[in-house]
């Protein structure tokens, strides 16, 4: 199968999860530009915050238009992680590849077992409310995350927002998008240097499939329930996980 055709099916499906989830479709970018498309992991995670923000842009205008954006919050919660997210993203490029491989399959494993457990962001949420010290922490970490490692964080965020801020689910969805933008573009800052080996004929196509991707997406969650679309994509990122875990372990 030529590389096209599969960064046109990959750039799709992580379409779906940023549009359906909030986030979630950079922990797949990652791997499917390494492992399908030949990326080292230092060009994908650079690769990844650029698919990543082209979509999560696309997808926030989707849910704004439905009233599913808490722009303030959001923009606070986001403003926590803009030095974290430039910092990280700069000392990437000097981590050694298995390193990052390793990071990422902890993190992308993180997202699975949080998304197999939807329902404590509620109990969170009812028994502790906002706590604004809280929320700059996460928004601090969840910046280190994306700038280090190329993943928005809308798989963190998105429970997080439930937790801390208090937020029903689709306003976290609809305000995770927000947050990734935000970080996404800071990590970006940072790796300009970085973009010159990025392979454009690849990165297109796969940007352009995971922004139609979002739409159908944002189709997709107003149809199927939360619950279902988590625990379907959770099973598929454990996959994920554990192959690059052993990959980088061997």
């Amino acid at each position: 199968m030529s590389a096209l055709i599969l960064a046109l099916i990959a750039g799709a499906v992580v379409g779906l999860a940023l549009g359906a989830l909030g986030g979630g479709g950079s922990v797949l970018a990652v791997p499917a530009l390494i492992y399908l498309l030949g990326f080292t992991a230092a060009a994908a995670t650079t690769a990844s915050l650029i698919i990543v923000t082209a979509t999560s842009l696309t997808a926030l205008f989707a849910h704004a238009r439905t009233g599913d954006v808490r722009w303030r919050a959001g923009g606070l919660f986001a403003a926590a992680g803009l030095l974290p997210a430039a910092a990280a993203g700069a000392a990437a490029s000097r981590l050694p590849q298995p390193v990052l491989t390793a990071a990422f399959a902890a993190v992308a494993a993180l997202s699975a077992v949080r998304m197999l457990r939807p329902g404590r962001a509620a109990t969170g949420a009812a028994a502790g409310g906002t706590r604004p010290v809280r929320a700059v922490g996460t928004g601090a970490g969840l910046g280190a995350l994306t700038g280090l490692l190329g993943v928005g964080g809308g798989f963190l965020a998105v429970p997080s927002l439930v937790t801390v801020l208090a937020f029903e689910m689709r306003a976290a969805v609809g305000t995770s998008l927000l947050v990734i933008s935000v970080n996404s573009l800071a990590a970006l800052a940072t790796r300009g240097a970085t973009t010159s080996g990025i392979d454009w004929a690849v990165v297109g196509p796969f940007a352009g499939a995971a922004i139609l991707g979002a739409w159908d997406g944002k189709r997709l969650a107003a149809k199927a329930t939360g619950a279902l679309l988590q625990r379907a994509f959770a099973v598929v990122l454990l996959a994920v996980a554990a192959f690059m875990l052993v990959d980088a372990l061997t």
